[in-house]
């Protein structure tokens, strides 16, 4: 990665760190819940509205946590809306897959555009231990749309 883009992305990052979009908690949520990183006390809330059709209408996060942690949930919320549950799981791995540095057929069932979108988190491969980070709030997707309360990175 060049550092012109490595410099973009990590203004992608503040910038969704520091003014997180869909920081809130919805009220017509019918899915929600928590994870915790307790290595680095990262803690998130996800909230999803999901229509009987399975689209993700609304998704939003409150929590506490590091810049990557923050800015993947907001990255994360502004993705999913409009999404199908199927589209958010196959999401998760793709993004999953980026930040650890895995070659995966995840990548071909996402969005391409989607995933640009997301690339930013990319560069936390290099960082083993913030791959929890970026990846907390999407297992919190995964255990709302399981219909599970709560998930933990350990």
């Amino acid at each position: 990665m060049n550092d012109d883009l490595r410099d973009l992305y990590q203004e992608v990052i503040l910038d969704h760190g520091r003014h997180p979009r869909n920081l809130r908690h919805p009220d017509k949520a019918n899915r929600t819940a928590r994870g915790d990183n307790p290595l680095c006390g990262d803690k998130v809330v996800v909230y999803l509205e999901v229509g009987a059709d399975g689209i993700i209408r609304d998704a939003a996060f409150e929590g506490r946590g590091c810049a990557i942690s923050t800015a993947s949930a907001s990255l994360m919320t502004e993705t999913l809306r409009g999404k199908t549950e199927d589209e958010a799981r196959a999401l998760f791995h793709a993004m999953h897959d980026m930040c650890t540095g895995q070659e995966s057929p995840a990548e071909a069932a996402a969005d391409p555009d989607d995933l640009d979108r997301l690339r930013v988190l990319s560069g936390v491969r290099n960082f083993p231990m913030r791959v929890k980070c970026a990846t907390l709030p999407w297992q919190a997707v995964l255990a709302a749309l399981a219909g599970e309360s709560k998930t933990t990175t350990e």
